[in-house]
Order: structure tokens, then sequence, then C-alpha cells
């Protein structure tokens, strides 16, 4: 079986990550011959000047993108329309707040670093539906315990890494590196650790996208 490694760059508020991991899931079900993808998260902020208390949604993307409550009402429905034929509900998503995710990339990456892939991906689908689902604030540290929690991680240690000033450090500096590789919107994926695709594409692109990376891969070793 092939092995594919697959580095998504994301952030837990953000609806079209979901959406691009689950229509990359799909992707992985529509190839002739089965894939192994081992899939890594990586840490990007929307707004990453989020204050403690957050911001209502529809004010924030109102001033953030000049969408009217109409524009900003259709563009969400749309959203839960193609989540949930992929399989994820959305609650009311009007109703949202956005908020502070430093915190959760910090688990995340730490989580990764010493449980592997399989458990940050666990975490991370935790924390979309603690946010997209529940409507938690997923900036709160006694709810960001509880979803580590509730996935099996030490209470104890996910604390020490949410006081890690170290790690905080080393999440800056991840989130500077995909600025600079030119990453300005999520979710970003990257296929083979070369061959970047910006936005939530549907699951018939990704799969033509992954049966040319493998293409790709078996000329330079032909």
């Amino acid at each position: 079986m092939e092995k594919l490694r697959i580095d998504i760059v994301s952030d837990v508020v953000c609806p079209w990550c979901i959406i691009g991991y689950k229509q990359v899931e799909k992707a992985l079900t529509l190839l002739p011959d089965p894939v192994e993808a081992e899939i890594h998260w990586h840490p990007f902020e929307l707004n990453p000047d989020m204050p403690p208390e957050g911001e209502d949604a529809g004010q924030h993307i109102a001033r953030k993108y000049g969408r009217s409550p109409d524009e900003g009402k259709a563009v969400r429905e749309r959203i839960k329309g193609i989540a949930a034929e992929l399989g994820f509900v959305f609650a009311d998503m009007g109703a949202r707040r956005l908020y502070n995710t430093f915190d959760a990339h910090k688990l995340l990456t730490r989580a990764g670093a010493e449980h592997g892939w399989q458990k940050q991906t666990e975490l991370k689908l935790a924390l979309f539906s603690a946010y997209f689902q529940q409507g938690k604030d997923v900036s709160n540290r006694v709810v960001l315990l509880d979803v580590a929690e509730s996935i099996g991680l030490d209470c104890a240690a996910c604390e020490a890494w949410l006081a890690d000033e170290a790690l905080g450090r080393e999440v800056r500096g991840e989130e500077s590196y995909w600025i600079n590789e030119n990453v300005a919107g999520v979710p970003a994926i990257i296929f083979d650790g070369k061959y970047m695709v910006p936005g939530a594409q549907s699951a018939e692109t990704f799969a033509q996208v992954i049966g040319k990376v493998l293409a790709k891969r078996g000329q330079a070793t032909a």
C-alpha cells in the first residue's frame, strides 16, 4: 500500500478547515488503489489578536470582510450544507463567537510530537467538535483540558504544556514559517511534503492531486 504524508495548516475556528479535512478523507476513498495517509496538523491563527473575551462571529466577519448580515447568513448556510454532506453537522453558526486559539495550537503541537499524528488528529477533531458542534470556548484552558482528557491525554501533562513558554515560542515560530511559505489563508494542504493545495477543494480535486503526486513519485524512482 502506498504511504502518503499530508500536512494541513489550519485553525481550530476555521469552518473550511474541517470541510477540507473531510474532503481529503473522502478523496482517499475515491482512489483506484488504497493509500495509507499520515496526517499532520500545523498552527495558523486567523485572528492572532483576538482578545480573551472573543468576538461575535457575525460582527467580526462583517468588519473583516465587509459582508452584510444576509451575505454572512448565505455563506454560513453554504458551509453547513457542504459539511453535512460530508458527515459533519454544525450547530447554529449564527450564534457563535470567535476565540483566540493559541493555547489550542500549543496542545496540538505537543500532542503530535509526543503521541504521534493519530492522537494529534483525534485532538484536532475533538476541538472542531467542541467549537462547531458544542459551542465551547476553545480559548478557555478548562475547556481545552476537558477536551484533551476526553481523548485520553493526561490532564497534568497538558497543563504543563499550556504553561510551557518554550512551547509557545515554538508555535509562534511555526506560524511564522507557514506565513513565510506564502500561506495567507487556511486550510493549506501539502501532499508529500512539496505539493501545496490552498483551500477546501472538492474530494474529486484532492483525489486528482493525490493521483498526480503518486505518479510523479513513481516517475522519480523509475
